[in-house]
């Protein structure tokens, strides 16, 4: 696991490197991004070429980690597991002995991964000595392999944390100084993503260069293959809390749009039985007539709806499969589901209309964190009474509520009441809501 103190440190450009250095070294090299994150492992499928599941720990229960742990090891030589935010981030739940429920932290004690520390070091020399001292102490169970500094500024300034780390008897892995070509660029809910970049791969090969030339990969090899604890979880691997698909042929919406989907829940679908079928509503493209579900997933609609609003295939097309077919929204979806959406410059443009509410992304506000979704009639995510786990990462607001029922009774990870959420009309629903997996049948 490539872990650091808080979000920011340069935990995805380690990753990177170390998936781009390995893989040109003819390694076979596979990742994963634990919490409730889409962006990174676009970032990690397009560095080692293959699929990244997502591993939450609060959302998902010990059988489905497992399962999704096997699936992400299999036929790698090399699997690296990337934190989210710090190491013991985790859901604001009751203190325990042990690291944070949810936390990247409680995955790794619980399936023996060892952890690769990232210190970004900027304004710092020898502190960074004792913030490693203190991530190795905190929780005796999990296994701290090394250090990699980030950011540092000269030869003279890796040396000084470098002898404070190796009197203190934490390994010194790796020092990445701060090269331009590292950086990756940024918007509102994350770094713009790796297919959205014509230089990326020129951008993978700087990362793999950067490897070679400041990690020691050799000792980063050596530290990942010592014999690890062995999980204390029993339970076999299993799909059971994986959310079912919604029908046995899905049009789901994917492009610059709609990106944000769950792997796992894709890879499950087909596991079960369901198959994929992928349209493009930029390029006016509408859902197979012969599919039986829909599915808009999230992603970056404000962006793009000048586009969505002039796409007349796509809502026509739309209009009509809701008429006898389930159709869900999720975030970027539930935007697009709605009466109108309100871009950063303040031009409202026209959307579907199956669900009678309207968004603003020019009225902006962080809406954050985990949700248990109590579903409030049947729908696409599942009957009346299904509890899910999920997540809420978005800034658009909703400007007009409109008259629909809502979907789903919202609680946060600790168990506050967030009141009701989503739309439902018909066979159409959505909500900011997105679903990771189930917590319980009704």
């Amino acid at each position: 696991m490539v872990a650091a103190p808080a979000s920011g440190a340069g935990k995805t450009t380690l990753v990177l490197a170390l998936l781009a250095a390995l893989r040109a070294r003819g390694m076979a090299v596979r990742a994963a991004k634990t919490g409730p994150d889409y962006i990174d492992p676009g970032f990690h499928r397009a560095a080692s070429g293959h699929v990244s599941f997502t591993l939450d720990p609060w959302a998902m229960p010990p059988p489905l980690l497992a399962a999704l742990l096997e699936k992400a090891a299999l036929g790698a030589e090399f699997l690296v597991v990337e934190a989210a935010m710090g190491l013991f981030d985790g859901a604001p739940l009751a203190p325990s002995a042990g690291p944070p429920a949810g936390s990247a932290a409680a995955l790794a004690v619980a399936f023996g991964l060892p952890v690769l520390l990232v210190l970004d070091v900027r304004g710092q020399a020898q502190s960074a000595a004792a913030v490693a001292l203190g991530f190795a102490r905190y929780c005796p169970a999990l296994r701290l392999a090394g250090v990699v500094l980030n950011r540092v500024g000269s030869a003279k300034h890796r040396r000084m944390i470098a002898d404070s780390l190796a009197a203190i008897g934490i390994p010194l892995l790796g020092a990445l100084p701060r090269l331009p070509e590292l950086a990756l660029p940024e918007r509102h809910l994350g770094l713009v993503q790796a297919a959205e970049q014509a230089d990326w791969p020129a951008r993978l090969a700087a990362f793999a260069q950067a490897a070679e030339a400041y990690l020691d990969l050799d000792a980063v090899l050596a530290a990942m293959a010592e014999t690890a604890p062995e999980s204390p979880i029993p339970a076999p691997p299993s799909r059971a809390a994986a959310l079912p698909p919604p029908g046995q042929r899905i049009a789901l919406a994917a492009d610059a749009a709609f990106g944000f989907v769950y792997p796992h829940m894709l890879a499950f679908w087909r596991e079960a039985g369901a198959e994929i079928y992928p349209f493009s509503p930029l390029a006016d493209e509408a859902p197979p007539d012969f599919c039986d579900a829909c599915w808009l997933s999230g992603g970056y609609p404000e962006l793009h709806a000048a586009e969505l609003a002039a796409a007349r295939r796509f809502r026509a097309g739309m209009l009509r499969f809701a008429e006898t077919r389930p159709v869900h929204g999720e975030c970027g979806g539930y935007m697009v589901l709605g009466q109108a959406l309100e871009d950063a410059q303040g031009v409202r443009h026209a959307m579907l209309g199956l669900l009678g509410h309207a968004t603003s992304f020019a009225e902006r506000r962080l809406s954050l964190g985990y949700r248990r979704a109590r579903l409030l009639a049947d729908c696409a995510l599942g009957r009346q009474g299904t509890v899910l786990r999920g997540h809420e990462f978005h800034y658009a607001t909703i400007v007009e509520k409109g008259s629909d029922p809502p979907l789903a009774a919202l609680a946060d990870a600790a168990g506050a009441d967030l009141g009701l959420a989503g739309g439902r009309r018909g066979r159409v629903s959505g909500s900011f809501f997105h679903a990771i997996a189930l917590e319980e049948l009704p």
